[in-house]
Formats: C-alpha cells, structure tokens, sequence
C-alpha cells in the first residue's frame, strides 16, 4: 500500500500530484512542478534535465498528460486512505514549527537540523537517518523558540554555561570564556533547578510558620476578649450586689469602666490584627513568588529554563527566616494584668469605704428602722 501511495507522490514537491505529466525519460511530476524547475534556471545552456535521473534535453520536451496517474489519484481522492488523513492531522496549525521543505501544505516540523538549519516534518527529516552524510548532523527537538537556542555568531547549539559571566555559550564561543567557571548546560540547569526546589521548601516553610503565627494571634485575640468581658461581668457582678444601695452612682461607673475595658481589648486587638495582616500580605507575596518559581520550573528545555530564569532577574535569594510577632503569651498576659488591675483598683475605690463613703450621702429619710448590728452601726456614724 504504501508504496502504491509512493507512486502518486511528486519528487519535486513530495506532495499528491497535481496535473501530472510524463517526461521522455518516463518520470513523472506535477506540471506545475516541472514547468518551475525548468524555468527559473536549473537548465544549463538550454539544456533541460529531469529532477529525478537527471537525463537532459534539448530543447525543451513537450509534457504528455499520464492519464494512467490522473485516473489513480481521482480513486484515491474517491476513498481516502488512513495515511492521507495523517497526513491532514501533520499540517502546521497556529504556533506550531512549520516544515522548511514542504512546498504546498506546510506540515508541522518534528526535528532541527543544526548543521542545515532548518526545521522538518517527519517525512522530510528521513534523510538524515538513511544517508551516510546527513546521518553526522545533529538533529533536535523542532520548537517556535529555537532560535533563541543557537548561537547568533557561530549557529551553533548553546551546549556551555558560564556561571562567571551568567551566560549561555556555544563550543567556539568558550574561547573567549578562559579561566571561567563553565559547566555542561545541563548540568547548571539540573543545579538550577534543585536550587530552586530548594527556595519553594523555604517558601512553603515560611508560609506554615507564617499560618502559624496567623492562628496564634488570632488565639491571642480571642483570649483579650475573653479576658475582657471576664473583667467586665465580673465588675458587673459586684455593681449588681451593692445596687440596691447605689443603683446610680454604679451605673455611671459601670458605663465608664465599659469604655476603658474596650479601650484596653481594642489597643490590644488592633495590635493581633495588624500583625495578622502583615503576615498575611507576606504569605500572598511568598504564594505569588511560588507560583512564579513553580511555572518556572515546567521548562523541560534546560536552555529555556536557563534564559526565563535569566529573564526575570535570577532566582531570589530566599534565607527563609522569620521575625514573628513579640511574645504573644507575655501579650495577653500583659493586657489581661491589665484589665485585672483596672477593675480591681475601681472596685478599692468603690467599695473600700463603704460605710463612710457612701452611707452618709444617703438621705436620713430613705432609712428603714435598724435592725443588726452593721445598721445600728452605720445610724449612729451617720448621726
């Protein structure tokens, strides 16, 4: 089969023929083909050969029509085969590496040839696996960006990296690098990349710790409100027990405790929450920083994973340390002696001298008659 498709081949164009005709010499080539070979001056002094014996004529033959061809290629246009459809799959589409020598239908290029300089398909890259000479060139993986893999000067592969200079380097460019620290491309690539899994380990270190520190401050401001309203209930409690004689006056001084105890828990929660932002913002910078190192790090070509990394200024020196927040168990402790502190020196003032202090601005005539000794007290103190 595949030969009989052979057969229908152009071996100008290697392409299906198209209009096929016959030279004297028996071969045959789309006209189109022919006709242009022959006129753009392959012929020598009006000498006209064929493309594939290399016969001459002079003059220039008439091209017979082969019907016999014509005939097979309408058939197989009538039932198309596996291979022809293949072939429909191989054509170049949008940011593929068209074939340098396919004439017609572009198709998409598998390998480049670093002594040809071109790209092929797959069909027009078998000479360099078959023929002796093509077989010493070097061939490598087709790519929209190869070019920014060879050497401008020499058109050479880059196969060194300095690491003195940070740049990539062809075999003929490395005289100009003596006494440089040069490595194998791969191998400074293989470095590269262990370095940088090594700043996402730090990265991914930092962003727990930094969590971390998230919910410990956030612990930390659950213990200030907690400690907060203890303080507030508790000094509410003790209002509530003597409000029977000072319902008024412990109002207004519960009201001013209230604002102070807030005052206290919001300096304090403010302090959590601005710390808890900080480190937020950090932990998003070190995610994006991540993401950049991770897309990096998809490169499979080492020579483009060398240049992007270039490209954005290198890899970022990353110690992986830390500062968190002071002590937050100090914090807490702190602001909790504080609250205590506060409402237990207003309970002194409140309560230390009760009978003296508020007693006697009681009116004589809200007193019920007395009948312990604390009230027999307390008359004759106010007397």
């Amino acid at each position: 089969m595949a030969s009989s498709l052979d057969l229908l081949d152009c071996s100008i164009c290697l392409q299906l023929l198209d209009e096929p005709v016959t030279t004297a010499c028996g071969h045959s080539f789309c006209k189109k083909c022919i006709n242009t070979f022959w006129d753009t001056g392959r012929n020598l002094e009006g000498k006209y050969s064929c493309p594939q014996c290399r016969t001459t004529f002079s003059p220039k033959p008439a091209l017979q029509r082969n019907t016999v061809l014509a005939n097979l290629l309408e058939e197989h246009k009538m039932k198309p085969s596996q291979s022809a459809a293949g072939d429909e799959n191989d054509v170049a589409l949008p940011g593929d590496v068209p074939c340098d020598s396919c004439t017609a239908r572009k198709r998409k290029a598998e390998m480049y040839c670093l002594m040809c300089l071109a790209s092929f398909c797959e069909t027009h890259v078998q000479p360099h696996f078959q023929l002796p000479v093509l077989k010493k060139h070097k061939l490598i993986q087709a790519s929209t960006r190869i070019k920014e893999s060879i050497c401008s000067r020499h058109d050479r592969l880059f196969e060194i990296y300095c690491r003195t200079d940070e740049q990539l380097v062809c075999p003929l460019c490395v005289v100009q690098h003596k006494n440089h620290d040069i490595v194998e491309v791969t191998a400074e690539a293989k470095a590269k990349q262990e370095e940088l899994e090594r700043t996402r380990k730090k990265i991914a270190d930092a962003v727990w710790v930094s969590q971390c520190e998230i919910g410990q401050l956030e612990e930390a401001a659950k213990s200030i409100r907690d400690a907060a309203w203890e303080s507030s209930d508790n000094f509410e409690q003790r209002c509530t027990e003597h409000l029977r004689l000072y319902a008024h006056f412990l109002e207004k001084k519960c009201l001013e405790m209230r604002g102070k105890v807030e005052e206290v828990e919001k300096a304090g929660v403010d302090w959590t929450n601005g710390h808890k932002a900080r480190l937020k913002r950090d932990v998003h910078k070190l995610k994006e920083m991540d993401q950049n190192l991770c897309q990096l790090a998809q490169a499979d070509d080492p020579i483009q994973f060398l240049k992007d990394i270039q490209a954005v200024g290198g890899l970022p020196v990353f110690s992986g340390s830390h500062e968190g927040p002071a002590p937050l168990k100090e914090f807490v402790s702190a602001k909790t002696n504080q609250l205590k502190s506060m409402c237990d020196k207003q309970n002194v003032q409140l309560f230390g001298h009760f009978m003296d202090n508020i007693m006697l601005r009681i009116p004589r005539k809200l007193h019920t008659k007395p009948t312990t000794r604390k009230d027999i007290l307390a008359e004759f103190i106010c007397k």
